[in-house]
């Protein structure tokens, strides 16, 4: 549990530096590196794509967490135009 949270904070801030932003906060981080985790899992498992390891799990959870970040940042620059 204790790696699970540690994995899914390190994926959501890494995810927030490469897709230029300065992170969300430790609380938003672990969401979106836990909710990338299980996204990128998804999305990989569809393409027969697996991770093996804690570097697995922290490049599947960061590339989720991106993917949840893209879509967030797509909704609220349509919210906005509305």
């Amino acid at each position: 549990m204790l790696i699970a949270i540690i994995v899914g904070i390190l994926a959501g801030f890494l995810a927030g530096k490469i897709m230029n932003g300065s992170g969300y906060g430790l609380f938003a981080d672990l969401l979106l590196g836990i909710g990338g985790g299980i996204v990128g899992r998804i999305v990989l498992g569809f393409l027969g794509i697996g991770a093996r390891g804690l570097i697995g799990s922290i490049l599947i959870s960061t590339l989720g967490a991106m993917v949840l970040i893209w879509v967030v940042r797509a909704l609220r620059s349509d919210h906005g135009a509305m």
